[in-house]
């Protein structure tokens, strides 16, 4: 139950820096899909994804 809190918590707040976070380059990685539906955005940032989860498990590994 505890990982499904953290993980909604941390889309929520990625979803909102979204626009702040594109403007860094995160999100426009090749391997980042993104479309429009019907007026919306969508994204999918595979490469971005990866590229911070492995930056977090370095800074993990050598705190």
């Amino acid at each position: 139950m505890r990982w499904l809190l953290t993980i909604f918590i941390a889309l929520v707040v990625l979803t909102a820096l979204q626009p702040w976070l594109r403007k860094i380059g995160i999100g426009r990685l090749p391997g980042d899909v993104s479309f429009r539906i019907g007026g919306r955005q969508y994204s999918f940032p595979f490469a971005s994804t990866a590229l911070l989860s492995a930056l977090m498990f370095l800074i993990g590994r050598f705190i």
